[in-house]
């Protein structure tokens, strides 16, 4: 196993330092040579027809930008250690890095992106553990579950900015999402994990009005592309962005239970995030979740998380994340327990593409949930170190 993992680890660093050469050599060759001074008329000579300004050379065009269309790649991976050394090799509560004591790949992804123009497309496909835990419940093909996105997006110039996109896209709750590379912490938060959704197939519709954007979607349910019954999902959303301040609202409400429409779940989650610097930022996400039982009461989870992050240097930042998660009557992780974790990590970019995250988190319930060796423990200390590669044009 850990020569298997050393070995793509291994080929995947070399393959996207070959592809980095290229960008680097294509950008040198591309480059426009160096203008020739016009020569001056003499004083004593008539005025003659000035000679037009030189045109500048044109940006040179991104490696990753063929065909108007994006193309990004990423890659992601760890090593992890669990203090508490469980028999199983896995991790309790999470969602991504859920192998412990060893060494392992969370994902390689490509993106194709073609904004809309009016008519555009996005693809993210890929392999990994991700893809088969977002997609765990999926009744879809086995084909279908190597992509976390696939959608066509309507943009037309006369609707001022409206867009309609239908597929399949990431849910709009949450203040973290699927792609390491873009949360401030490696690990994902129990709200993340446990709280809401990963992604829905259907359309939605995003509305921008000055500073605010509201959005509509109909959609199939929770993290399913084929539906679990004939009734549907609606999400309402909606943000307001001042100049340091962003405040979303996500509202999903449908039902959920398979073969039967009887029985609503709710969803409602918020997130604002504050950035008072170039350097600080920080955010507070707070989830709740009702799912009505077929006949008398329902099951309810709520959470609340809160992270920030300050950047150091330009390559060096550090994070940390606190929250709480209430698994009330134990719908989402198994379990009725009240969960509370903390993290701390340290991010140093190697280079333009490849960053490396150390983090140490510790998990504690106030049931003894997680495993410890071969018994029972009421917390989970772990330590991981990440490397992610990401590859794409510069936005």
């Amino acid at each position: 196993m850990w020569k298997s993992c050393i070995a793509v680890l291994i080929a995947g660093a070399s393959v996207l330092t070959g592809v980095a050469a290229a960008q680097s050599s294509s950008a040198d060759s591309d480059q426009a040579p160096a203008q020739t001074p016009v020569a001056q008329a003499p004083a004593a000579q008539a005025p003659a027809a000035q000679t037009p300004a030189a045109t500048p050379a044109p940006t040179p065009k991104s490696v990753f930008t063929q065909g108007g269309m994006d193309f990004s790649f990423m890659f992601d991976g760890y090593v992890d250690g669990n203090f508490n050394h469980p028999n199983s090799g896995f991790n309790g509560l999470r969602n991504f890095d859920l192998r412990s004591d060893t060494l392992h790949v969370n994902m390689g992804m490509i993106t194709i992106d073609r904004a809309a123009a009016p008519v555009g497309f996005h693809l993210d496909v890929g392999f990994g553990e991700t893809f088969d835990v977002i997609h765990s419940t999926d009744r879809a093909p086995e084909a279908l579950k190597y992509f976390k996105q696939a959608y066509v997006s309507l943009k037309p110039k006369s609707w001022h900015g409206v867009e309609i996109d239908a597929g399949e896209f990431v849910t709009s709750a949450g203040a973290e999402v699927i792609e390491t590379n873009q949360n401030w912490n490696y690990s994902r938060s129990l709200l993340f994990a446990w709280a809401i959704p990963y992604y829905h197939f259907g359309v939605r519709a995003s509305i921008p009005i000055g500073k605010f954007t509201g959005g509509v979607q109909v959609v199939q349910g929770w993290n399913n592309v084929y539906d679990n019954n004939s009734g549907k999902t609606v999400g309402l959303n909606g943000a307001y962005a001042w100049k340091k301040v962003t405040w979303s609202h996500n509202y999903y409400v449908g039902p959920e239970k398979t073969k039967t429409n009887i029985g609503l779940r709710q969803l409602y989650d918020t997130v604002v995030l504050v950035n008072p610097t170039d350097k600080f930022s920080y955010y507070v996400n707070f989830d709740y979740g009702r799912d009505k039982n077929i006949g008398q009461g329902a099951a309810q989870w709520t959470g609340l998380a809160g992270a920030a992050r300050y950047a150091l240097t330009s390559k060096f930042a550090l994070a940390g994340r606190l929250e709480f998660f209430d698994d009330i009557d134990g719908f989402s992780t198994g379990t009725a327990q009240n969960v509370k974790e903390a993290t701390f990590t340290g991010e140093y970019k190697m280079t333009s593409w490849l960053m490396t995250r150390l983090e140490f988190r510790d998990d504690w319930s106030d049931q003894p949930f997680f495993q410890k060796n071969g018994g029972t423990a009421k917390s989970q200390p772990t330590v991981l170190l990440g490397l992610v590669a990401f590859l794409g044009p510069k936005k």
